[in-house]
């Protein structure tokens, strides 16, 4: 897995070909060692389906919980099948966008 760290957030990309082996491997290891993170996932290099996005549901339902943001970059995904309890956008600036925007909305309460 590669890491990449910014200010506010921090990148997982899965350096492997194995999508359903990266959803398990995240869900072991973003509560133990990203709980306090907003996490992006970059999954550019899949071609994401429906059934392939429902494998980051439950993290990201987890990770949200914790208030702090879970984020899904993948541009082949249709936007008419993604549940509303996921976020996925197309680009990691957009990524970036998402996960400011969700820290203001925290610090106003929202």
């Amino acid at each position: 897995m590669k890491i990449d760290t910014h200010d506010t957030y921090i990148v997982l990309t899965d350096e492997r070909d194995d999508l359903a082996n990266f959803a398990s491997y995240l869900e072991r290891i973003i509560p133990q060692k990203y709980e306090t993170s907003n996490v992006v996932v970059d999954l550019l290099k899949y071609p994401l389906d429906l059934p392939q996005l429902l494998l980051f549901l439950k993290l990201s339902n987890y990770h949200r919980s914790t208030k702090h943001s879970f984020v899904i970059v993948n541009n082949t995904i249709s936007i008419d099948d993604i549940p509303e309890e996921i976020i996925v956008v197309p680009t990691l600036e957009e990524a970036g966008d998402i996960v400011e925007m969700e820290e203001i909305e925290r610090d106003l309460g929202f």
